[in-house]
């Protein structure tokens, strides 16, 4: 009688051995292969484009971080607006279409409860503060003006006898679009609080400005030339 055949199947039972000289030398040759990219000439768009967006994120970061270069100035609510003469807007509530805001000042600043603004612009000028710089700090007693300020963090200052202290102080923010005036006689200042944005203002007047004569009185508020 034959004996029937064992068919056998070997099954490879081998387990894996991790081998830590292999890990490291496929490290060692992962950075070989780095350093020999970065020397050719091909890596540096790679490189740029690295630092560019480093350089994005820290600008953000401190953008909405920011410190202000001065101080000793007291940011006040929107309710002491109307002690300051100035109406302020949201540059996002009055953006219309995909080009941005538009505004007209003058119209604004008739149309508000403020008396004695610039009716007509007999001159005009168009300026830019730099954060922690100062415009104005003086008194024109021959013009009425209307002033427009947007683009950074701003103190108003505005000469009010019917204040204490003697004036009222409030802060434009950065996405405040305002529009103030200051009567005849009655001193003003403008001071970029923002650590990077410029402010910019357009300033209309009744009446022509000459820097030369009497008509005019300088570094009204003392703390604000220190």
């Amino acid at each position: 009688m034959a004996n029937p055949r064992r068919t056998s199947n070997q099954i490879n039972t081998q387990i894996p051995i991790f081998n830590p000289n292999s890990q490291s030398q496929t490290l060692t040759s992962t950075s070989t292969k780095l350093k020999l990219f970065f020397k050719k000439p091909q890596s540096f768009p790679f490189l740029l484009s690295i630092f560019l967006i480093l350089t994005y994120l820290f600008l953000r970061f401190n953008q909405q971080n920011p410190k202000s270069p001065i101080q000793n100035f007291t940011i006040t609510t929107t309710n002491q607006d109307h002690d300051a003469n100035l109406i302020r807007f949201k540059s996002s509530s009055i953006t219309k279409d995909t080009r941005g805001w538009m505004l007209d000042p003058v119209s604004i600043a008739l149309n508000s409860p403020f008396t004695n603004g610039a009716s007509v612009c007999s001159s005009i000028h168009v300026g830019e503060i730099k954060p922690g710089q100062l415009r104005g700090n003086h008194r024109h007693h021959t013009c009425n003006e209307t002033f427009f300020i947007w683009g950074a963090a701003t103190v108003f200052r505005l000469e009010n006898d019917k204040i204490e202290k003697g004036y009222a102080q409030v802060i434009v923010g950065v996405d405040d679009v305002a529009v103030a005036v200051s009567p005849s006689g009655t001193a003003h200042a403008l001071v970029n609080v923002d650590s990077t944005r410029s402010t910019f203002i357009i300033g209309c007047q009744d009446r022509a400005i000459s820097y030369n004569n009497s008509n005019s009185d300088f570094n009204v508020w003392d703390d604000l030339n220190s």
